[in-house]
């Protein structure tokens, strides 16, 4: 006679924080990436958004300069003859980073309200 020994299922466990372990929650956080072909262009729009979030009474972290990406191109002068004659281009993408702590609700108003130049592109997430 043989006997089964029978397990328990095991049970997965929770990923929390240790800020959540201990009752405390992580306040929100609002993350704002500028993205600009021109380098005074995306400077002066994160300027403005630092100076309307601080002036909304957040905590504000930035702007940080995150690596440009830098696209190059190489092109032929000619078709058929002079092979070796070529043109080269490259597009550069600025970006900057900037971190929004405990947003108030007149911070995120005002900054849906903000105009900023033409070419700046603007990327926001809630965390």
């Amino acid at each position: 006679m043989t006997t089964t020994k029978k397990t328990a299922p095991k049970k997965e466990k929770a990923k929390t924080s240790s800020k959540e372990k201990k009752g405390v929650p992580t306040p929100p956080k609002v993350r704002i990436v500028v993205r600009s072909f021109d380098y005074t262009v995306i400077d002066e729009a994160a300027r403005s958004i630092v100076e309307t979030a601080e002036r909304g009474g957040s905590l504000v972290s930035g702007p940080v300069p995150l690596p440009t990406k830098i696209k190059r191109y190489t092109v032929n002068r000619s078709f058929f003859v002079h092979k070796d004659a070529r043109d080269q281009y490259e597009i550069r993408t600025h970006k900057r980073l900037i971190d929004i702590k405990e947003p108030t609700g007149q911070t995120i108003e005002s900054l849906q309200n903000l105009s900023l130049p033409a070419g700046v592109d603007v990327e926001i997430k809630m965390m």
